[in-house]
C-alpha cells in the first residue's frame, strides 16, 4: 500500500479534479467554490477570515474576491463604518451558484465514497477531520514557538 501523504495527495488531486471539471459549467474558476461554500454557511465575512478557513492567501483570497464581484457573486461593504475591513456576502447570483456547488459536491462526494459503506465513509470523515485538527494545532504551535 502507498504511503498516507501520497494517498492523500492523489485523493486531492482526484478530487479537485472532479470538481473543477464540473464548476467550470457553471462559470466559477479554481478558488471560487470554497468562497462560495463557506460564504453560504456562513453568510458574510471580511477577506482575512475567509482566508483563514479556506486556507488560502489573504492576497489570493482578495484576487478571488474582485473576480467574484465582477461576475456578480459577491458584493463587499463597510460594516459599522469601519473603513479598514470589508465584509463579503453574496449576492443573489451567488447564492445560486453556491446552492449549485453543493449538488455538485454531493455529486462527486457520492462518486467518491460509492466503494464504501455509510459506516466507513462517516468514518473517514471523522478520521480527516481529526488530523484536520491536530495538523492545524501543530502549525499554531510551530507560530507560537517562533
Amino acid at each position: 500500500m502507498e504511503s498516507l501523504h501520497y494517498l492523500l495527495m492523489k485523493s486531492n488531486a482526484l478530487f479537485s479534479r472532479m470538481i473543477l471539471s464540473e464548476v467550470s459549467k457553471i462559470g466559477l474558476t479554481s478558488g471560487q467554490p470554497k468562497i462560495l461554500d463557506f460564504l453560504l454557511q456562513y453568510q458574510e465575512a471580511d477577506q482575512k477570515t475567509i482566508a483563514a478557513h479556506c486556507e488560502i492567501e489573504q492576497a489570493t483570497v482578495g484576487s478571488i474576491l474582485l473576480r467574484m464581484e465582477n461576475a456578480g457573486l459577491v458584493v463587499r461593504r463597510q460594516k459599522d463604518g469601519n473603513r479598514r475591513s470589508l465584509y463579503v456576502s453574496l449576492t443573489e447570483k451567488g447564492v445560486q451558484a453556491a446552492t449549485q456547488l453543493m449538488d455538485i459536491f454531493q455529486n462527486i462526494e457520492e462518486q467518491a465514497t460509492s466503494g464504501l459503506t455509510a459506516d466507513e465513509a462517516e468514518a473517514l470523515k471523522e478520521i480527516l477531520s481529526k488530523m484536520c485538527d491536530t495538523m492545524r494545532s501543530h502549525i499554531v504551535r510551530k507560530k507560537v514557538s517562533l
